[in-house]
């Protein structure tokens, strides 16, 4: 038997975006806590792109922020621009962006770490968790050192079993020559965790004074947002480009494409669907003449420029001749190869919906090892991974979020009901309420829960609290009836009729051309009330409609969704079809409303579970 070095309530194993929001929520809910990395300069790494947020990830992001976690505070700190996307569209699908420097990211997030009470940081790998009759009592290092703990937190990104091919060259390594994770998998195994393989990619990067700015498009921030609300609005120090690919670099890859590890037999993990390597666009979409591509900055201290959209796993020699066909990149110098990677996760249907092992207590599993893509998908599985732990440790209930409470609660729940086959990557389609679950909103949906839970501390609160407040005077204010007469100049100059009887300001503002910063600017109003706040009120009054809808949809879909399932035998119930049978069994859904989202079972499938339960008198 190994000798115990130390004893501690949770360890977390994996210092990634998921590692992080773990093993700081388990030490901030006052559990002992140590976090074990492969290498401490990888602490917080930004292996793809230089950036936190983008569509639906946004929303991830400051949701995480709203319910106590660091990522948002750490993405301002780091910010070099900041934009909102698609805020020519619906508020529904409006997300924050920020570019940021990955080197200053490391160092603030391991400088957090290093500073949080309860928290130990040490490097070194995990081979294998100790579990005595299906508890987690510790972990075993690879160089035979034993750390007694009741509870476990698996976070390793794509380091699990990794390899990162370029062309016919492969490496056992993790993302920008990092060491990968080579003896848990074999432990993961011995305990019944079902595994399969992933692919992911990366572009490469390029020396800033190589590229002709003159072809690219500028693509300034925006100096009125910030990820946390802890924080004012962040000014945008360096900019972004966009550019676009030419057919002579799409005729060069069609020519080298058997060179391309995806279609030689390379590379055997599955990809993500939704973020193709180049090669991969042009010859599933051949009629476009070419595709986007932007121009981030890594970092205010190197001359690195991260090419999005360019992803690839091309020889190296193919990269410097594809690449210097893109206009603007005719002397473009290569500084980091673009690399595809290959490693291990789990099929997250075996876990619990508190992101638990359903097998084996105390063990939890976070982020990419999950089958997600993202930082901010395993930053919000962390965050809840960690309360859960800190919960399981306490003997309390679990927090699970529902799919109507955010976007984490869509995450988790698509990732334990659905039999994940790519690297799951949020969008804003995969959120059915996402009117509701929108990205100025999360603090009011969430911060009370995190206040709850004890992780939202006392500035925070406060700030959500007169955030509370200044809406609520804002309403009170708008719901006063005001003569029309006053209003005439206002409906005039936004071409609106002027109604005949009086109307609300409340009113007034769904007409089409008004809005709450027209009657605010009119009558001297809400001068001391932030922009953001006066915003949100605006989108709750123009969408109130379509807002009630969604509201009384969830409403009716709860009293189905929330009925228990109780322990059924599944594949002896008369009348379910076999698949769904297997699937109801391997899930194990604890409500109709998961059991409803499990891909094979029908609508016809849940009448008969509803009779079922009807008959057993337990509905």
């Amino acid at each position: 038997m190994k000798k115990v070095v130390d004893c501690y309530d949770a360890i977390v194993v994996g210092s990634g975006h998921a590692g992080c929001e773990a093993a700081l929520a388990l030490s901030r809910l006052k559990q002992k806590t140590l976090l074990t990395t492969l290498n401490l300069d990888s602490i917080g790494f930004l292996a793809c792109n230089p950036s936190i947020g983008g569509t639906a990830k946004g929303q991830l992001a400051k949701e995480v922020d709203a319910l106590g976690g660091q990522m948002g505070i750490t993405a301002d700190k780091c910010a070099l621009q900041l934009r909102m996307l698609n805020s020519g569209k619906g508020p529904a699908v409006q997300s924050l962006r920020a570019q940021v420097d990955k080197v200053k990211y490391h160092i603030s997030m391991k400088q957090t770490l290093e500073k949080q009470k309860n928290l130990d940081v040490l490097q070194g790998e995990i081979a294998e968790i100790i579990v005595e009759n299906n508890k987690v009592v510790g972990v075993v290092t690879a160089m035979g050192e034993r750390f007694n703990c009741k509870a476990v937190v698996i976070a390793t990104g794509v380091y699990l079993n990794s390899k990162i091919i370029i062309g016919n060259y492969t490496k056992h390594t993790g993302p920008n020559g990092y060491e990968p994770s080579t003896k848990l998998t074999a432990s993961l195994i011995k305990l019944g965790i079902p595994l399969r393989r992933f692919k992911t990619g990366t572009p490469a990067r390029v020396d800033k004074k190589s590229i002709d700015y003159t072809k690219f498009q500028l693509q300034p921030g925006e100096d009125v947002y910030s990820f946390s609300s802890l924080d004012k609005p962040i000014k945008s120090k360096i900019p972004c480009y966009l550019g676009y690919t030419s057919t002579d670099m799409h005729n060069y890859i069609r020519k080298n494409i058997n060179k391309a590890p995806l279609y030689s037999g390379k590379i055997n993990g599955i990809g993500p669907r939704y973020c193709p390597s180049i090669e991969d666009k042009i010859m599933r979409f051949a009629d476009k003449e070419r595709h986007q591509l932007f121009l981030e900055p890594e970092s205010a201290s190197t001359d690195e420029v991260y090419v999005q959209g360019i992803s690839s796993s091309m020889p190296a020699d193919v990269q410097r001749k594809m690449y210097s066909l893109i206009p603007g990149f005719e002397h473009v110098k290569i500084m980091r190869f673009a690399y595809a990677i290959e490693y291990d996760c789990i099929n997250a249907t075996a876990l619990k919906n508190n992101l638990e092992s359903k097998t084996i207590s105390g063990l939890f599993f976070a982020g990419q090892i999950c089958g997600t893509s993202g930082y901010e998908e395993a930053a919000a599985q962390g965050i809840m991974a960690g309360i859960n732990a800190a919960r399981y440790l306490t003997n309390k209930p679990p927090v699970v979020l529902e799919r109507n409470q955010a976007y984490i609660g869509v995450l988790i729940d698509d990732l334990v009901t659905k039999d994940i086959v790519e690297p799951y990557r949020m969008m804003t389609s995969r959120a059915e309420y996402r009117l509701t679950l929108r990205q100025d909103n999360c603090d009011i949906r969430l911060t009370q829960i995190g206040r709850d839970i004890g992780l939202v501390d006392n500035k925070r609160y406060k700030l959500y609290k007169q955030k509370c407040e200044q809406i609520q005077l804002i309403f009170n204010t708008l719901n006063t009836i005001k003569n029309p007469a006053e209003l005439k100049k206002l409906f005039t100059d936004k071409n609106e009729t002027l109604p005949k009887s009086g109307l609300s300001l409340k009113e007034c503002i769904k007409r089409n051309n008004i809005t709450i910063f027209d009657i605010s600017n009119y009558f001297k109003l809400f001068k001391d009330i932030p922009n953001d706040v006066l915003e949100f009120v605006n989108t709750e009054i123009k969408y109130e409609g379509y807002i009630k809808n969604e509201q009384m949809l969830i409403e009716k879909n709860k009293k189905l969704d929330n009925i228990p399932l109780y322990n059924i035998d599944y594949l002896s119930l008369n009348g379910l079809r076999l698949e769904a049978r297997q699937k109801l069994n391997k899930i194990n859904p604890s409500t109709i409303g998961m059991a409803k989202r499990i891909d094979g079972v029908s609508p016809a499938d849940i009448n008969i579970l509803l009779v079922h339960l009807k008959l057993n008198n337990k509905l």
